[in-house]
């Protein structure tokens, strides 16, 4: 399926990986802010992660979140993943027979990630058991240490702490491993490297249950946006399309790589190796971004600009329409083990042109580097069908256990 006409009808997206940062962070987002910001980016089912404030690590918290989330005629519908760990210390593990009996739909620790192996091994055994699907942020914290961008030829240039490849590869070769042992379903968020796609690639022909997904600004975005590039991956280098560099917009976890594993992410897509396309939407007030890049936060606010950047890469030829739009639905409910909801549709206008400002975006976080940058790919909001939310224990109850 290619990129022809100009409009696109498709099943509602879902977002596995999203921050909606309440409770704790409501100068960031908000469940209500965010799930409008979603819905004007095409996803009608959104995955919120844990790390708030507090975490979401007990039953009463995941039934908290589904009362405050919206109404169905606000947003999208919101999902909440619980903690592995209490307090997402990982130190020891949280109830997760009982959250998932709550309704919690994956257990993550996220941006924290377990780093003690047998823990993990014990919360992958636990999560088998109560049937969900554990979400890991693969990453060596002893590896990434300080690093504010990727490790290479930028970073040396720019003067900046790096982050190694090998700091996610050595966390996902660690993670496949004990998938493998334990027979648990594993997923692995926002990888990011050439090195990664391919243990994936190869762990997947091994048998061993393990999906992942791949960000939108990591499709699009390379490492040298933090030195001011404004050129996406698939375009030549235009110095009329220049930022100003250490943008800390630009400052996101994993970090943005090289154009060679841009390229190998979206080779991962086409073959079937990527499962599922997940924005990180990572909203941050201003006064947690406008400091120096070293200081500043990590993250981008993504749910509203997913849709160009994927269809940017699909117009150069990247991986075909039709796996794109798998990724961002029929995918991500595998990975949860779900049925897509039935009803959510949306249509997409491929040739829509607008550019990027604080005003255009529904989200509370505008720290994204696309502002001022003019794209072409938008949700026809009023093109959108949706059906009723259904409350937690539905969400529960529609979880197969495996």
């Amino acid at each position: 399926m290619k990129l022809e006409g100009r409009y696109i009808e498709t099943p509602g997206f879902m977002d596995l990986h999203a921050h909606l940062r309440e409770p704790g962070f409501e100068e960031s987002e908000t469940l209500a802010t965010g799930a409008h910001a979603a819905l004007h980016g095409g996803f009608t089912t959104v995955c919120a992660m844990p790390n708030t404030d507090p975490a979401i690590d007990t039953p009463a918290l995941v039934k908290e979140i589904y009362a405050r989330a919206p109404g169905w005629a606000e947003g999208g519908r919101v999902w909440p993943i619980a903690s592995i760990t209490r307090g997402r210390k990982g130190k020891e593990l949280a109830d997760l027979v009982e959250l998932a009996e709550a309704g919690a739909v994956a257990f993550s620790d996220d941006g924290s990630p377990v780093d003690d192996p047998r823990l993990f091994r014990s919360a992958l055994e636990y999560a088998r058991s109560a049937g969900r699907v554990v979400i890991e942020h693969p990453q060596d914290t002893a590896l990434s240490a300080k690093g504010v961008m990727h490790e290479g030829a930028v970073s040396a240039r720019l003067g900046l702490p790096g982050m190694p490849a090998a700091a996610e590869e050595t966390a996902v070769a660690r993670d496949i491993t004990l998938a493998r042992m334990t027979g648990a379903r594993l997923h692995l968020t926002h990888v990011s490297t050439a090195g990664s796609i391919e243990l994936v690639r190869r762990a997947k022909a091994d048998g061993v249950p393990v999906t992942c997904d791949i960000t939108p600004h990591h499709l699009a975005l390379t490492d040298e946006w933090v030195a001011g590039s404004r050129a996406f991956a698939w375009e030549v280098e235009d110095e009329g399309l220049r930022g100003v560099p250490y943008d800390s917009s630009t400052k996101v976890n994993p970090p943005l790589r090289t154009l060679g594993d841009v390229r190998a992410l979206w080779a991962g897509l086409a073959d079937g190796t990527v499962d599922a396309i997940a924005t990180d939407h990572a909203p941050h007030a201003s006064t947690r971004k406008d400091v120096e890049f070293d200081q500043a936060a990590f993250g981008i606010s993504g749910l509203e600009t997913a849709v160009p950047l994927i269809l940017g890469g699909v117009r150069a030829g990247w991986a075909p329409l039709t796996t794109v739009i798998a990724a961002l639905t029929t995918g991500p409910a595998r990975v949860l083990g779900v049925e897509l909801p039935e009803g959510d549709h949306l249509t997409i206008d491929t040739q829509a042109e607008w550019v990027v400002t604080p005003e255009s975006f529904f989200s509370l976080g505008k720290n994204t580097p696309l502002m001022g940058r003019s794209l072409i790919g938008r949700v026809d909001i009023a093109g959108l069908g949706l059906t009723k939310r259904g409350g937690g224990q539905r969400a529960a109850e529609a979880i197969s256990r495996r």
